[in-house]
């Protein structure tokens, strides 16, 4: 009976069954990114096993059991190939905090949140470290009084750099740049301490490096045509070049939801292709010989296929431009191929590749945002189209003037609607405008900016492109303008409280469960979504967060959470507040609450635990009364515990547990560490040849608990 009633299931479902293959692939690559621990190689190399003997057994059952079988193998597969990935991108971190004499050969250039040049770095050397525990690349922000001309591609430059480990999270669960470094090989990060020198052995031969030349010769040829800041805003949509936007400008387009036309996305991609497209396909079309004899619209595709891999190239061929050059290139094939171009079959067919090549992808929000905007763009203008009332507006002749309006206003809609849970997600804000600012800005980018700078690109060699890019100037300003205008708008930005990985993972199931079940028990989906939304409600914030040095506390009050200083330590400053929802400045943050400051000294006192008391001294003498008086004594200049019964955070446990988060519940304390999980590679602590000193062992206090 029940056998029965999978099989009536499965037939049912029979015209989706291969959409949903990218999506248990992706459960297995987020159970892979969630374990505490690392699979062993003989782990995988066991699944890997138990895959190969599946994969022989599929051809040997019954279509309902070759169902079965595969969507068990599927998470299998995400999982290895979760493993795999980082065993391949696996290169030394350095393991401490050190000021050395650095060498490198510059492979990118971007801007430091300080708004100094910044180059990324391979062929590292690090004078007194060990080669064999040298990082792949590195990353250095430059000191002011670097030469220019030398931030080059493929010049190799030297100086003195204070290099640290990629940094862990703020606090517990919270962003781990660490993962992002180690897929990226990325292994130390810093800035320079003094202007950085050419030396011999600048190199710019090979292919990335040629790539990477003519990338930054055209980003510094559009902008001297176009000069200003419209003139990086173009740099950066055709190049990737972001290094000469300015922050004010970069606030502006976050703030107004508009900051995905500047990054290289599926849009950039698709308008580039399809401004090829028309162009090839509508300039032939002119002439009568070629439109009767040449299959014009697959002559198109060709040509947009080869600009689009052009653009891929110069634009610097990172992940979120790879995924969005597969999504492109799909839809090109199924042109060629004379089937339909855009439907859920050829993005999940984007989906599995971009899976496949790089698995990380998926713990990363342009991932996400990028294919949850697609997919509920199909859909739901699927669903439109059984509307009597949009029919009518697509149809009617009275509605043509105000066809493309309606057109851009539901595009931004649906899109929307689909990436704002993942927006608050990972990022902490709800723009409140983001629909008003797309439906003024991104018809400017598809009538306007794209079309000029492709006419642009084809001009450019016979040195006729300033009129096309002027133009696309143009179009930039309008939408810069639109922009400010928006963010400058009361109540633009609507912060929001970081919640659990498990609200992103079932609002991201529900949806999916919505758009490919097919019938009406697609409409459970909606329960894992209202789930998702309760348990972000619920999920409480720490009333007390250490930072990893220990020079900054925030405790939170009922003005919001209240910081021990008002400068210094701005990030963790910033993510802390971003996670309580909070949009206040750290000044603004630090004015909150009651804190007796004195030299070296900060006190505060806690409802329902009692004083905070951190001291920046040295000297321990004083650490028996300190720990008397204190339910929690912050001293990052101390190894040794003093007696008494207070929660001691010292230098050894910020050291070897990161950032501190307290949750107090009736008076009993919960406390947990940003770096209590260190079973991944990213999160384990280097080993780069140093003898690690800690004078003293260190105990937290009896109030504390190991984990929450």
């Amino acid at each position: 009976m029940a056998a029965d009633r999978i099989a009536a299931i499965i037939e049912a479902q029979g015209p989706n069954l291969a959409l949903w293959v990218p999506v248990l692939f992706a459960a297995g690559i987020a159970i892979y990114f969630s374990l505490p621990f690392e699979p062993a190689p003989w782990m995988l190399a066991a699944m890997a096993g138990g895959l190969m003997v599946g994969t022989a057994t599929c051809f040997r059952l019954g279509p309902m059991g070759r169902v079965l079988l595969i969507g068990a193998m599927l998470p299998v597969l995400g999982i290895v190939a979760g493993g795999l990935r980082s065993i391949i991108v696996a290169a030394p971190v350095i393991g401490y905090e050190r000021t050395a004499t650095v060498e490198g050969r510059v492979i990118g250039l971007t801007r430091s949140a300080s708004n100094l040049p910044r180059v990324l770095l391979d062929q590292v050397v690090i004078y007194g470290l060990d080669p064999s525990k040298t990082p792949a690349t590195i990353r250095v922000s430059l000191a002011e009084g670097t030469d220019p001309a030398i931030l080059a591609p493929g010049k190799r430059l030297t100086g003195v750099a204070r290099l640290s480990p990629p940094g862990g999270p703020g606090e517990p669960g919270g962003f781990d740049f660490r993962a992002i470094a180690w897929f990226d090989r990325l292994g130390a990060v810093g800035y320079a301490r003094t202007p950085m020198l050419e030396v011999e052995g600048s190199d710019a031969s090979i292919f990335h490096q040629m790539a990477f030349r003519a990338r930054m010769a055209l980003s510094a040829h559009i902008q001297a045509l176009v000069p200003g800041r419209n003139g990086a805003f173009g740099s950066a949509i055709l190049t990737g070049d972001r290094s000469g936007i300015d922050r004010e400008v970069e606030a502006d387009l976050r703030v107004s939801t508009l900051y995905h036309l500047v990054s290289i996305s599926g849009l950039h991609m698709s308008l580039l292709a399809a401004a090829i497209f028309a162009i090839v396909r509508y300039g032939l079309a002119i002439i009568p010989w070629c439109a009767l004899r040449w299959p014009l619209k697959k002559i198109a595709a060709v040509f947009a296929l080869i600009g689009g891999a052009a653009y891929l190239v110069i634009s610097g061929s990172d992940v979120a431009t790879q995924r969005s050059y597969v999504m492109t290139a799909v839809v090109l094939v199924a042109v060629l191929l004379d089937r339909p171009a855009i439907t859920l079959r050829s993005i999940a067919l984007a989906a599995l590749v971009v899976l496949s090549l790089a698995p990380e992808s998926l713990t990363q929000a342009g991932f996400q945002m990028s294919f949850a905007a697609t997919i509920a763009l199909i859909a739901g203008f699927e669903g439109l189209r059984g509307l009597t009332w949009w029919q009518a507006t697509q149809t009617d002749r009275r509605w043509r003037f105000a066809r493309p309006v309606i057109g851009i206003a539901m595009t931004s809609l649906v899109a929307g609607t689909a990436t704002a849970p993942i927006s608050a997600f990972h990022f902490n804000t709800l723009a409140q405008y983001g629909l008003l600012a797309n439906l003024l800005g991104v018809p400017a980018m598809g009538v306007v900016v794209m079309p000029a700078a492709v006419v642009g690109l084809i001009l450019a060699p016979f040195g006729l492109d300033w009129l096309p890019f002027t133009i696309m100037g143009w179009g930039i300003g309008y939408i810069l303008e639109v922009a400010a205008f928006v963010s400058g708008m009361g109540g633009a930005v609507v912060g929001v409280k970081s919640g659990p990985g498990i609200s992103l993972a079932l609002l991201m199931l529900g949806g999916v469960f919505l758009v490919l079940w097919r019938g009406r028990a697609r409409w459970a989906g909606v329960a894992p979504m209202a789930l998702a939304l309760l348990l972000w409600a619920l999920y409480p914030r720490p009333d007390v967060i250490v930072a990893d040095n220990g020079r900054l506390f925030g405790v939170m009050t009922a003005e919001g959470r209240a910081l021990s200083v008002d400068k210094g330590n701005n990030y963790a400053a910033e993510s802390w507040l971003e996670n309580d929802g909070d949009t206040a400045t750290q000044a603004e943050a630090a004015a909150r609450g009651a804190f007796d400051r004195r030299r070296a000294r900060i006190e505060t006192e806690v409802p329902g635990l009692g004083p905070i008391v951190y001291v920046g001294a040295t000297d321990q003498a004083s650490g028996a009364r300190e720990c008397a008086a204190a339910a929690v004594l912050i001293a990052p200049k101390w190894y040794a515990r003093p007696s008494g019964r207070c929660l001691f955070i010292g230098a050894a446990t910020l050291r070897h547990q990161g950032a501190q988060a307290i949750w107090i519940d009736r008076g009993h304390m919960t406390v947990e560490g940003a770096l209590a999980n260190t079973g991944r590679p990213w999160t384990r602590d280097p080993d780069d040849g140093r003898r690690r000193r800690d004078p003293g062992k260190e105990e937290v206090g009896p109030k504390s608990v190991a984990s929450r």
